[in-house]
């Protein structure tokens, strides 16, 4: 099974910080509160920020 990790589309985020609130590791930031932020080094690809974005702007992808 390939890896996953989650991707932000930066221009639609509206940095609510509710992905932030859920990731397991503590993967997710907002920086200066413009846009959630994913360190892919951190990400498990579990999808919980992707469930709770009430934006719809985080998706699962494979990862390289």
């Amino acid at each position: 099974m390939a890896k996953r990790k989650a991707v932000v589309s930066t221009k639609e985020c509206v940095a609510c910080g509710c992905c932030m609130k859920v990731c397991p590791r503590s993967a997710i930031t907002v920086p200066k509160g413009v846009f959630a932020e994913i360190n892919r080094d951190l990400c498990v690809g579990c999808g919980l920020c992707a469930r709770e974005c009430p934006a719809s702007v985080i998706t699962l992808e494979v990862a390289e």
